[in-house]
This record gives structure tokens, sequence and C-alpha cells, in this order.
């Protein structure tokens, strides 16, 4: 069976939406699984979020193109749960689902404690952007 489709058995396999380039480290070499990965980006089963990690993608009925089968919330939250990384609500998040206020957050925010990333995470047009505990105090 060719590396393809092993990788694409593996894939459909999974229930998460989150699919890791190490997930696959032990099927091959990392130029070859990069390669395959290229391929599924190209082909549109996958969609590239971060480096080093895909999302699934299912067809949109109204445009027929493939889109993330998540939302940027949903994708990243099973990234940093995949990567061992907690993160919290940001502040505004926190406020508006206790009550103190009524300002609905639009940017997607998380907020990472004293810890420090640089991960760049997008989906579509979204990314998601870092607050720190500064604003806690």
């Amino acid at each position: 069976m060719k590396l393809e489709d092993r990788m694409n058995r593996s894939i459909k396999q999974r229930t998460s939406v989150v699919i890791l380039r190490s997930d696959f480290a032990h099927m091959a070499s990392d130029s070859q699984i990069g390669r395959v990965l290229a391929r599924f980006v190209a082909e549109g089963k996958l969609i590239r979020v971060s480096k080093g990690a895909f999302a699934k993608t299912r067809i949109n009925k109204f445009t027929g193109k493939p889109t993330p089968a998540g939302t940027l919330e949903t994708i990243a939250a099973e990234l940093f749960r995949k990567l061992n990384i907690s993160v919290k609500p940001s502040y505004l998040v926190v406020e508006y689902n206790s009550g103190k206020s009524t300002q609905i957050p639009m940017a997607t925010t998380v907020n990472t404690g004293r810890r420090r990333i640089s991960r760049k995470v997008t989906v579509g047009n979204s990314t998601l952007t870092y607050e720190k505990n500064s604003r806690r105090a």
C-alpha cells in the first residue's frame, strides 16, 4: 500500500479535526510526509492552519469548495490540547460570560497565562491572537 493511501486512511479514521505532522512520523521520512501533506493541501483534503498542523476540510454546500471542518476557536482549542499547551479564555470573554460586560468579543483571543507563545494559527482570513495575564491582576 502506498504511503499516500495509508495517510489518507489514517486521516479519515480520526475523529479529531486537527492533524499534526508528527502523527505520521512512524510511517515514513519527513520529506516523504511533507510531500504527501502538500499534495493533500493542493487537492483540498486538508488545510494548513499552523506550522506542522493541518485541519480536515469539508465541501461547502453553497460554493462547492473545501472549507475547514471547524471554526478557528474549535481548531485552536484542539491544536493546543494536542500540543499540551494550556490556554484559557481571554479577559473579554470571561467578562462577557460572567455578565460583567455586554460587549461581544469579536477577535479570537486566548489567554496564555505566563507562557509566551509565538505560534501563528490561521483559519481562512482569521488569525488567533494571544494575551498574557497582565490584565487579570
